[in-house]
């Protein structure tokens, strides 16, 4: 019998960030490791990761880390946490490993401990094991993991849907699923994204059709957004353009690169002959495929809609067509750039987010995996808390005691002892962090909160050059603003911020001994100027005081 800790370092009550921790009795098992692109905290923020102090307190516990999928909200965190324990098993399948290593490379990470398993290979760590199975999704190779313990299996779905049409890398193993189901499953965690949409994904997960429709009605160039990561769509765009006269552009060394390696390893199939060079960019029977980061949603787009691209210029007769449908976050930004692309006279075509699905499950896709592990507890996991209670509300509905359901946020821990649920109030101390760049570590609240402060109420610098001797002032203050006022319009209030900060500076210059203490001139030019500007404008901009001597 075992002690089992469940709980999440990140991906509860939110989407993307996703890391859950499996602690049976002191081996730990780490399930995915992502990052998340928050697009309304921006400040230069590029991405952001859980803390994962838990994991680099308990490292020599921890049995691996264990990757669904190669997208970057289950396997971004990877190269941050490598570089703090560079030691720790990362476990993934071919594809998801190759991903990957295309993400330590900019970092520089040269030796990893990475494995690669098969599906359907049971690995052995003592008492327990782990078994993947194959799941559909829109990447190949993504699989779901059975962590067999003591009392019971414990399932992660990762992202999935079911789709009898997938084949191939992209196939779920039901018959795997309803076997580990009837051998007995303690709890199973399943995606909670679209818990909220009747029916099954599938087929609105589709849409060969709808890419076809496109193809036939616009006669001339048509300019197509992908996310590189996305396989199964990619497929659906080859399979359309090889259908037509047409030859598809692929612009951007990443999405080339992305790509090549997965034709070459067979995970995307294209006739190369149908694969343009930049001489078929004008032609109008091209399609021109860009790629759409999450980081910087619409950003290679937008950098053509503003005429910066090098090689696309956007002519009247072009249609922009968005391959994706929208996900929460950035609706705003989809609306503004189909604005953007109507004012320029160019039609634009999107997918519906009603009508068109990303490759999650929906409640009668929950309910058939529910169905087939047969769970004692129930743990809705990945995505907002909403989608989360109605996940919830799915299995409640299919008959798992409402007790038995668990619904937690990030560091909530759901405790079992001898394959029962206790009543355990234990919470593990969990953060985030900020990553801007190649910095190493947390960028903090202080930093942003400066950076906020620059970007609402702008920047103020008094400079003036004492003498060394007789510390009188030689010249200044100066006053040099960015950001807070316009100049030409604002004489008064910058010569009235001269006076101010020569009384400040004078005051703090002790006659006789001709001492001047610097940080005290620094805080009281911060306080009367910060009084003073409030007074005036209703701004509080950054002050910073610069004293030289000569």
């Amino acid at each position: 019998m075992s002690k089992i800790k469940i709980f999440a370092l990140g991906g509860l009550n939110e989407n993307g960030k996703n890391m859950y921790i499996v602690n049976v009795d002191k081996d730990i098992f780490v399930f995915d490791a992502g990052l998340k692109y928050d697009n309304d905290i921006k400040l230069g923020i590029d991405y952001i990761i859980p803390n994962f102090d838990y994991l680099i307190k308990n490292k020599k516990n921890i049995k691996g880390i264990f990757l669904t999928h190669g997208h970057e909200s289950n396997m971004g965190a990877v190269p941050d946490i490598l570089e703090q324990l560079p030691n720790i098993p990362v476990y993934g399948t071919k594809l998801t490993l190759e991903m990957v290593r295309n993400d330590l490379e900019p970092n520089q990470i040269k030796k990893a401990n990475l494995k690669e398993l098969k599906p359907h290979t049971k690995l052995n760590f003592g008492k327990n094991s782990i078994f993947p199975i194959s799941v559909t999704h829109s990447i190949p190779d993504a699989v779901c993991y059975v962590l067999y313990t003591p009392d019971g299996a414990i399932v992660y779905t990762g992202d999935f849907v079911f789709d009898a049409t997938m084949r191939g890398a992209f196939k779920t193993d039901i018959g795997k699923l309803a076997y580990v189901g009837k051998q007995g499953v303690l709890c199973l965690m399943a995606e909670s994204f679209y818990a909220e949409k009747e029916g099954h994904t599938s087929p609105n997960n589709r849409v060969a059709g709808f890419i076809r429709e496109v193809f036939a009605k616009n006669q001339n160039r048509i300019i197509a957004t992908i996310f590189p990561a996305h396989f199964y769509r990619i497929q659906e765009i080859f399979n359309e353009v090889s259908k037509t006269h047409r030859k598809l552009v692929i612009m951007g060394k990443t999405l080339q690169d992305t790509i090549n390696k997965a034709i070459e390893e067979g995970y995307l199939v294209l006739d190369k002959n149908k694969i343009g060079t930049l001489s078929d960019l004008e032609n109008k029977d091209t399609i021109v495929l860009i790629s759409d980061e999450k980081e910087k949603p619409f950003n290679n787009l937008e950098r053509i809609i503003k005429g910066y691209d090098k090689y696309i210029k956007i002519k009247e007769t072009d249609t922009i067509f968005i391959t994706e449908p929208s996900y929460p976050g950035i609706e705003k930004r989809s609306a503004l750039i189909m604005d953007e692309i109507a004012m320029l006279g160019a039609n634009a075509v999107s997918l519906s987010s009603k009508k068109h699905l990303l490759h999650h499950a929906s409640r009668e896709d929950l309910m058939l995996m529910i169905n087939l592990m047969n769970p004692k507890y129930y743990f809705p996991v990945k995505g907002e808390y909403r989608n989360q209670y109605a996940n919830a509300e799915v299995a409640e509905e299919l008959g798992i005691p409402k007790e038995n359901i668990i619904l937690k946020e990030n560091g909530d821990v759901a405790e079992f002892m001898k394959g029962k649920l206790t009543g355990s109030k234990e919470h593990i101390e969990i953060d985030q962090i900020l990553i801007d760049g190649k910095s190493q570590g947390d960028i903090g609240n202080l930093v942003l909160k400066d950076r906020e402060m620059l970007g609402e109420n702008g920047i103020v610098i008094i400079s003036c050059t004492l003498d060394k001797q007789t510390k009188g002032i030689l010249g200044g203050p100066e006053i040099l603003t960015r950001g807070f006022v316009y100049v030409k319009e604002s004489q008064d209030l910058l010569e009235q911020t001269k006076i101010i900060a020569k009384e400040v500076i004078e005051a703090n210059i002790e006659k006789n001994t001709k001492r001047v203490d610097y940080a005290k001139i620094k805080n009281e030019v911060r306080e009367y100027l910060g009084k003073y500007f409030y007074q005036e404008t209703e701004s509080k901009p950054m002050i910073i005081t610069v004293i030289q001597e000569v």
